[in-house]
């Protein structure tokens, strides 16, 4: 149901040669399932840095494409750069993006960097996360010494790689050596202010980045630099983890800016990161104007702003997604110097708009019931049913959201929240197993097209059938599961909710049990094609034991919706 998406950026040392580039990502594109975000080239460095996201899977098949390419097309004897580079491919993070922990990501990594040792013979090391040891989780310790000191390091077993271990040899003098590990997602952000003064800029940068300002003697702009023993400048941390800052005026604007990278988004999200600056800003009569993102942000970010910023204004977080991403967008200023259009800058939106498809729940509700009505047997009863549980889903959210915001309720706000959030959840399930459900139909419909000559041929269509059958079977099961949950969300809000919403209440649970009866009646129809009847039986029991416990909570709530009519 959930995209599971991460993103990989590596850099490739040839910054000037446009057709080894291309070629490069060619071979990156031509893997499959992965969308191409950016690809900048570096004269001076001579470096490309590309970046493309997918599927886990289809990530590590383009990102092992354009290791090998680049190996094939990059000579590092003749390469010359300012940038440090060890090899073709100097560096490959893996970056989770959604529905990936960075844990995964970072078995994933190591997985990649095996592969790429094994199979095209690459010395290859492990940095940040997928590292084996402490000291190499920094890329600059694997890299130490560049290409010229392989040859030493390889010699060593201290300095060895984690993978493809061997001796300075021809292949390896051509390729060089890779890094590949695992990293958070870092978003590039400036914070506009009503000031034209670099310094000021500057000021607030320190105050809030992870290194801050050095420390000095007397006074503290124009005071001798404190340092430690050992000659270092002592510094006063700011006040942001995982944060780089400085402070710039832009030329196009006409303002200053605090320019940051947030390099980890678990310990600084982003809307936390604005409102510090904000409050250092304010405290050197400075005030933020907006926020501009600089390339792309996982929606994460945005819905996690949202919903922080929804929460200060003591409102539900319980509302439809493109709400809570327009209180991101309007809350932190993202539209203050230009149009900020979420489908251009959120990954995950960019990825769906790249996948033409005709989803029923995209339909109005006229053109959804004229294709039910249609000769098509496409969307049946399994997608009605999922519909229904949808429309009980979203009543209960709906009475949740209005006591939320009822007047004389207000400290009671976060509970209903809380239950419009469960609700927000469910109905995105049933929503998508509307389509699921006929998704589902297809399949079974897709196996008659199979051809059936041959025993082989008969054999394998056997197969394929019984497998489309159970999944049509289990998916009506799911509907039901999911329907389920409706119930303890309109009861709450019949008993505890707004009581001129508790009609409303009642709808939602009449609702919820015609969609457990009604995807009940598809397990049974699609259970009696399975061959396994013990599988068929126990899959057919566990329905019957939903409906009936539907029956049961659907009395129960209507019996507190009637009790509550009656005492208006």
């Amino acid at each position: 149901m959930f995209q599971r998406i991460i993103e990989c950026v590596p850099n490739f040392s040839e910054g000037r040669d446009k057709a080894v580039i291309r070629r490069i990502t060619a071979a990156i594109e031509a893997s499959g399932g992965v969308k191409l975000l950016d690809v900048d080239p570096g004269e001076a460095t001579n470096r490309t840095v590309v970046t493309f996201v997918g599927s886990p899977e289809a990530v590590v098949e383009a990102a092992f494409a354009g290791v090998k390419r680049a190996a094939e097309l990059i000579d590092m004897r003749r390469h010359k750069g300012a940038h440090p580079r060890m090899g073709a491919t100097d560096v490959l993070p893996l970056i989770p993006i959604a529905g990936v922990t960075l844990a995964e990501c970072a078995c994933l990594a190591r997985a990649l960097a095996r592969r790429i040792a094994d199979e095209l013979h690459i010395p290859t090391y492990c940095y940040e996360a997928a590292a084996f040891a402490p000291e190499r989780k920094n890329l600059a310790v694997c890299r130490a010494g560049e290409y010229e000191a392989l040859p030493e390091k390889l010699a060593h077993t201290e300095s060895a790689p984690d993978f493809g271990t061997r001796p300075f040899d021809e292949g390896v003098a051509r390729t060089g050596a890779t890094t590949v590990g695992a990293r958070d997602f870092l978003i590039a952000v400036n914070f506009n202010l009503n000031t034209t003064s670099t310094r000021r800029a500057n000021a607030i940068a320190f105050d809030v980045r992870e290194k801050g300002r050095p420390v000095r003697e007397g006074n503290p702009i124009t005071g001798r630099v404190v340092k430690d023993a050992a000659g270092n400048p002592v510094m006063q941390p700011g006040t942001l983890p995982a944060t780089k800052a400085i402070g710039w005026f832009i030329e196009e604007y006409g303002i200053a800016q605090v320019s940051m990278n947030i390099t980890d988004i678990a310990r600084t999200p982003l809307h936390a990161a604005f409102d510090e600056v904000c409050r250092k800003a304010d405290a050197r009569g400075v005030r933020v104007t907006g926020t501009e993102i600089v390339g792309l942000v996982p929606k994460r970010a945005l819905v996690e702003a949202g919903k922080y910023f929804l929460r200060k204004q003591r409102r539900s977080t319980g509302i439809a997604e493109e709400e809570i991403v327009r209180i991101a967008v309007k809350s932190m200023g993202l539209d203050d110097l230009k149009p900020f259009d979420p489908a251009e800058k959120v990954i995950e939106y960019l990825l769906e708009a790249e996948v033409p498809k005709k989803r029923f729940i995209d339909m109005t509700c006229k053109g959804f019931a004229e294709e039910t009505a249609s000769e098509s047997p496409a969307p049946g009863g399994g997608s009605i049913a999922a519909y229904m549980g949808a429309l009980g889903a979203a009543l209960g959210t709906m009475v949740a959201n209005l006591s939320s915001h009822k007047a004389g309720w207000d400290d009671r706000w976060e509970e209903f929240s809380d239950w419009a959030e469960r609700g927000q959840a469910v109905l995105s399930e049933l929503l998508h197993l509307v389509d699921e459900d006929t998704a589902a139909f297809n399949r079974i419909m897709a196996v008659f097209a199979m051809p059936k000559s041959t025993d082989e041929e008969k054999a394998a269509r056997s197969a394929a059938l019984q497998e489309a059958t159970l999944y049509a079977t289990e998916v009506p099961l799911r509907t039901m599961k999911a329907a389920s949950r409706v119930f303890e969300i309109v009861r709450a809000m019949a008993s505890e909710g707004n009581p001129n919403s508790v009609s409303d209440a009642g709808v939602g649970a009449l609702a919820a049990r015609s969609a457990v009866l009604g995807a009940c009646l598809n397990v049974k129809i699609n259970a009696a094609g399975l061959k396994d009847r013990a599988r068929a039986d126990a899959l057919v029991a566990e329905a019957d034991a939903l409906a009936a416990e539907a029956r049961r909570l659907e009395a129960e709530v209507l019996n507190i919706v009637e009790r509550k009519i009656q005492a208006i």
